[in-house]
């Protein structure tokens, strides 16, 4: 097949995408044999007519002729992108590899273990999806928090109940193995191709059910309600771990897919040597507008079309106070959700559904921090920073896991918000209109009052004074970074840090390239 760039078509003409594809190729249609979507996005750089751009992969007649041809017009042949499995290595592995953690890194490193058969044992510390959605919703509803089983701990890690985002700045080819995993258990085909592909949490979820299935099949094994108390090492080498205080399971692979929030087991590994260090990350807000706003602003007299679906932004600064920030995790048509996993502590975070249909659009709106804003020098010092703004949070809200808000007029006038104008707040269980510097370091306050400014030049109606800002989003990333060596592995031989948690990714797609990079080593060894 090749492979052809830059074809346009409009977004209400998409039948006449064949015609395009004869045209670049200058040849009759019995010399087209069959085509199919390799990338496809959105042009919309020009309100009075927005386009589709596609890549095709084309099966023709006289191909070769054609690449001859055509070879200046940016046409070849199609990349072979198909994933290739390493080479097994020549050590023996005398017990099975485990794996604690169910995010995206634990999870991709298990299905490709239990796919050339070394038949993983993944340890999860919260409850099945089944189970999961269950306390998630009931402290949605009423407040009622299960710390083991909430937003950050369960089967799927917290990218679960999220927009489902696909994107990674990264250019590993194992993300093509990450979405081709994805689409073969029941994610919607077009993942393959999109520019911005996204699941949805209501997709994903059935998705992950599926991959479980797929590793247990191949003889895998998963554990939940199953956390990690305590590591067994013996000569700087990983012998065995306690499972829920009392149960030790021998292995010498240990796989620590953590997630961002496991601040209980980062204590433990800490205390029991392992290398690590603070890490830089962000901290801010939650900022929702309605959707049909943003739909208008990014597609002018198309906002609405079907075929173009919910609008997107992204936006980022650096200001004169040295301080940068930027949107994060944009859910277009989604809803802001209690993320909490400790008692007494506020945490946000944003979710949509595959149809990205609510009323609101909202984003995490975030500045960075750096070691030098934590207290001290301790590695565990950024969670000391986190947990701090989530109780004042908690504090400024009332209680019961009510968040803090302000309305975006009033954030920057620097008065409290009295009542909501005309754009409803999603998050649940419920907020307390207040004022956001109670929740948040003055230099974080100040920082955010620049960026929307500033990013309202950008997005014109992004300052809206009825906008809602609700507090506070604080797990952008992790904290800390496990340190590991070129070969994947910590200071302490057998054990392996992957993921978000780790300090090694910072999404869905950056997190399951990890965990696929792990497991390719332990194969190779």
């Amino acid at each position: 097949m090749i492979r052809i760039p830059n074809i346009k078509v409009k977004i209400d003409d998409e039948k006449s995408l064949k015609k395009e594809i004869l045209k670049k190729l200058r040849v009759g249609e019995d010399r087209l044999k069959s085509y199919k979507i390799a990338k496809k996005s959105i042009d919309a750089r020009k309100k009075d007519q927005i386009y589709f751009v596609y890549t095709i992969d084309a099966q023709v007649l006289d191909e070769e002729k054609i690449l001859a041809k055509m070879k200046n017009k940016g046409i070849n042949k199609t990349p072979d992108e198909k994933y290739i499995y390493p080479d097994k290595g020549k050590k023996n592995l005398g017990k099975r590899p485990v794996i604690v953690g169910t995010g995206p890194s634990g999870i991709f490193a298990g299905l490709i273990l239990a796919q050339m058969g070394y038949n993983p044992l993944l340890l999860e510390r919260g409850k099945s999806i089944e189970d999961r959605v269950k306390d998630i919703n009931e402290f949605w509803k009423t407040g009622k928090l299960n710390v083991e089983s909430n937003v950050q701990f369960g089967e799927g890690g917290a990218g679960t109940f999220s927009d489902g985002k696909l994107t990674t700045l990264t250019k590993d080819p194992r993300g093509r193995k990450v979405l081709e995993e994805f689409a073969s258990h029941g994610a919607p085909e077009e993942i393959l191709y999109i520019n911005k592909p996204h699941i949805g949490t209501d997709i994903l979820r059935r998705v992950l059910i599926n991959i479980r299935k797929t590793i247990i099949e191949l003889g895998g094994e998963f554990r939940f309600n199953s956390k990690l108390t305590d590591l067994v090492i013996e000569d700087g080498q990983i012998e065995g771990i306690i499972v829920n205080e009392d149960e030790r399971l021998d292995t010498d692979i240990l796989l620590l897919a953590l997630g961002h929030s496991a601040r209980d087991t980062f204590d433990m590994i800490y205390k029991r040597n392992l290398e690590i260090k603070q890490k830089a990350f962000s901290i801010g807000v939650r900022i929702e507008h309605p959707q049909e706003m943003i739909d208008r602003v990014q597609y002018g007299k198309f906002a609405g079309n079907p075929n173009l679906g919910a609008a997107e932004y992204k936006l980022s600064g650096h200001f004169e106070n040295g301080r940068s920030a930027y949107t994060f995790c944009m859910c277009p048509g989604g809803e802001v959700i209690g993320a909490s996993s400790e008692e007494g502590g506020i945490v946000t975070n944003g979710m949509s559904y595959h149809k990205r249909n609510k009323e609101n659009a909202n984003s995490a709106l975030l500045v960075g921090v750096s070691p030098a804003d934590f207290e001290d020098d301790h590695p565990l010092a950024g969670i000391d920073f986190q947990r701090k703004w989530e109780k004042l949070a908690f504090k400024s809200g009332g209680g019961d896991y009510i968040a803090p808000a302000q309305l975006l007029g009033d954030f920057l006038a620097g008065r409290p918000s009295k009542e909501f104008g005309r754009i409803k707040p999603s998050y649940t269980p419920n907020i307390r209109l207040t004022d956001l510097s109670e929740s948040l370091p003055d230099y974080v306050i100040e920082t955010l009052k620049l960026a929307l400014v500033e990013f309202d030049k950008k997005l014109h109606g992004f300052a809206d004074k009825d906008a809602i800002l609700t507090g506070v989003e604080t797990r952008s990333s992790s904290p800390i970074r496990i340190q590991r060596d070129e070969k994947h592995e910590s200071n302490i031989k057998g054990i392996y840090p992957l993921g978000e948690g780790a300090g090694y990714a910072g999404g869905i797609m950056s997190a399951a390239v990890d965990g696929i990079r792990i497991a390719e080593q332990i194969v190779r060894d």
